[in-house]
């Protein structure tokens, strides 16, 4: 029994090693899209722009003279911005040309950003300190094939008292499609579940990604207990009835910058939080 059991953890940590290096490559295609695109207006970045907003600023606190790792850094706009605001920011993700433009834009802008190319899960091999902050934002853990693995790692890299942050879009809109007359239905389920789809969809910020890429869904419950499970002390769960891009066509701007449905906008968690203690 014993033995059946561990040839399936290895079944698995094969299949999900393949999916993981399916979704390199298309990373490494998205970051030249992304980087050339209005949504992530690489221009003004260099001119001084901080990415991060109002909400994961005014939650995380002073990073002043503190340590940040940011999981999942994409090409490290965010980590930076961290860097501007007086952390010793460290980024790291998975797609080695993300992890090059990022060094690119730190060495460009004279920041003292630290950039690390590995994935999540095989971080402790190529990164063997503690942080006061781990933090990470906005459409991650569609990525995670792992939460538990996950959360221990971000546990495992927080130093006792630091905190770990997440600020990320809501669960509970991924089942939903919204027609042309604004009606939101359901068409996936909700609870755990992984999907794989094939190349040429549009990215989020425009034009079309041809490689394949997997992605895994997570319930709210899910994510609590993977952190709660890893060690770590739940100090708030907070929920937002906004997004911070167009999720859905029917959206509409505010002057905030953010993006909320035309009417029945508070039946809808849009967004959460979660800031825990270690």
């Amino acid at each position: 029994m014993q033995g059946e059991f561990s040839a399936e953890r290895r079944a698995h940590g094969e299949r999900m090693k393949k999916e993981l290096q399916v979704n390199r490559a298309n990373w490494n295609e998205r970051t030249p899209v992304h980087a050339a695109s209005g949504f992530y207006d690489v221009a003004s970045f260099k001119a001084g722009r901080i990415t991060l907003g109002e909400i994961e600023r005014r939650e995380v606190g002073d990073v002043s003279g503190k340590t940040l790792l940011h999981l999942q850094c994409h090409f490290g706009m965010d980590t930076m911005s961290w860097a501007r605001l007086g952390a010793q920011a460290t980024g790291v993700d998975f797609s080695d040309a993300a992890i090059d433009l990022a060094r690119s834009l730190n060495d460009e802008l004279g920041l003292n950003a630290r950039f690390i190319c590995s994935d999540v899960y095989g971080l402790s091999g190529a990164l063997d300190e503690r942080f006061d902050v781990v933090f990470t934002s906005t459409g991650v853990l569609v990525w995670m094939p792992d939460l538990d693995r996950w959360a221990e790692v971000a546990a495992r890299h927080l130093k006792p008292g630091g905190v770990f942050y997440i600020l990320e879009h809501h669960p509970f809109l991924n089942p939903f499609e919204a027609s042309e007359e604004g009606e939101m239905q359901p068409v996936t389920p909700y609870f755990h579940g992984r999907e794989f789809f094939q190349g040429g969809v549009p990215s989020y910020t425009g034009g079309v990604i041809e490689t394949p890429h997997y992605e895994w869904r997570h319930g709210i419950g899910e994510i609590v207990t993977a952190l709660a499970t890893a060690g770590l002390r739940i100090e708030f769960l907070h929920e937002f009835p906004f997004c911070n891009y167009q999720r859905f066509p029917i959206m509409e701007r505010h002057e905030d910058g953010l993006w909320r449905f035309p009417e029945r906008n508070d039946s809808f968690p849009q967004m959460f939080s979660i800031r825990a203690a270690k």
